[in-house]
């Protein structure tokens, strides 16, 4: 009976001894699968992470603010506009540009010295030996500021102009603030004050002088003025004017406007332009119409010279011909008399470089009638100027100035003179 216990525990020592090996072998392959596991757990907290971050708004690291805040100041910021030198209205597609420059002027005349105005007033120079000679005299009153805007529209650009110095004609209205154009433009018309359609602006030589060369109309007034423009034909200008020049009396108190015509061609060697007019003075007891014609042009000499003429005609407005006699109103009657005026002026404008230029102009007016015996008969006035800009903005100029006056009495002046000029333009 023993026997067989002793034989099944054999029997079970065998089995635990065989089995041993085995277990060591499983033992082994479950430490590898648990490296493997603990592994694979690793690389998948780390996808996670990684998600996790890809997950985080754009503004958790600052950028969203930031993008907001520049958002709200590129509304505010300043953008260039439409015309040169401008900047875009904030919240708008109007352009605007300020401008303007301070400028003085140092004169010095070496013969008998006119009226009170600072500048040529050859009308008015004294006949020889019945005033002063010699005299200085500094001013900054021509000094300007103004703005211009343009707003885009389905028709075109609306465009508007406002611009002021400070100078006045004679000595009791010095340095007062003068409205020089204030207008505004749209499809071709213009509503508004600026300078008369009749004067040749395009063919008007530079001068130092503020006033310019005798001889040339020379008038800004208030207007209606419609302009059609064809680049391949021509540009045709009506307009309707105030009739008042700067005299009054016989200009008061008119029942029509004045009309002017005009018609203007460029060319590659130049331009030329043909001008009319009609306008009425009125006294009391007298209405009287008087016309004007007027031609001008410029012809270029190559990249460095220009040629530039005009000549005009005008039946009694001195705004509308610089230096003419006007007109006159008998007291008793009423009745008027035009001064048949003609004025021709010439320059020559010449570019040294890209900083010196001069020009060499010279007026002339004759009168066919006298509206009093002292009135003048003829006008001349010659002037020689060199302009040198030394640096952006700033301009220096010199001028020579003479000019002749002989009225119907046969008596003459003469006006001899330098003007030195200085400007900076903003």
């Amino acid at each position: 009976m023993k026997t067989k216990p002793t034989l099944i525990g054999l029997v079970a020592s065998l089995l635990v001894l065989g089995s041993a090996p085995v277990l060591a072998q499983s033992n082994a392959v479950l430490d590898e699968l648990r490296e493997e596991i603990r592994k694979l757990r690793a690389e998948v907290n780390e996808l996670k992470k990684q998600k996790a971050a890809e997950a985080k708004p754009a503004d958790a690291s600052g950028w969203g603010e930031r993008i907001e805040q520049l958002e709200i100041k590129s509304k505010d910021a300043v953008v260039l506009g439409d015309i040169g030198g401008s900047f875009r209205l904030p919240g708008s597609e109007t352009s605007l540009r300020f401008y303007g420059y301070a400028e003085t002027h140092a004169i010095h005349d070496f013969r008998e010295v006119g009226s009170s105005d600072f500048f040529t007033d050859l009308m008015y120079t004294p006949v020889r030996g019945s005033a002063q000679k010699g005299k200085t005299k500094f001013t900054a009153a021509t000094s300007r500021f103004g703005f211009e805007s343009s707003t885009p529209t389905d028709l075109g650009a609306f465009n508007a102009k406002v611009e002021a110095d400070f100078y006045s004609y004679g000595s009791s209205t010095r340095n007062r603030l003068r409205l020089r154009h204030a207008y505004g433009e749209y499809a071709g018309f213009l509503v508004g004050q600026t300078w008369s359609t009749f004067m040749d602006l395009d063919n008007l030589p530079e001068t130092v002088d503020f006033n310019g060369p005798i001889g040339a109309p020379f008038s800004r007034r208030a207007m209606i003025r419609y302009t059609y423009n064809n680049p391949q034909f021509a540009k045709l200008t009506f307009a309707l004017e105030d009739p008042e020049d700067q005299f009054g009396g016989g200009s008061a108190n008119e029942r029509m406007p004045q009309f002017v015509a005009r018609f203007d061609k460029s060319f590659d060697w130049g331009a030329i332009n043909v001008r009319a007019l009609a306008h009425e003075k009125r006294s009391a007891g007298e209405t009287k119409r008087g016309f004007g014609f007027g031609v001008g042009g410029s012809f270029k000499l190559g990249d460095s010279d220009l040629l530039m003429g005009q000549f005009a005609r005008v039946d009694g407005d001195i705004d509308q011909m610089y230096g003419s006699n006007g007109y006159d109103i008998d007291a008793d009657t009423g009745a008027i008399t035009f001064d048949k005026n003609k004025g021709i002026v010439l320059g020559w404008a010449h570019t040294y470089s890209g900083q010196l230029r001069g020009t060499v102009a010279f007026g002339h007016n004759r009168a066919e009638r006298a509206t009093a015996l002292a009135d003048n008969k003829r006008l001349s006035q010659l002037f020689v100027n060199l302009i040198y800009s030394p640096i952006k903005n700033i301009e220096l100029g010199a001028e020579l100035i003479v000019g002749d006056r002989k009225t119907f009495l046969g008596e003459k002046g003469q006006m001899r003179r330098v003007d030195l000029m200085g400007r900076y333009s903003f």
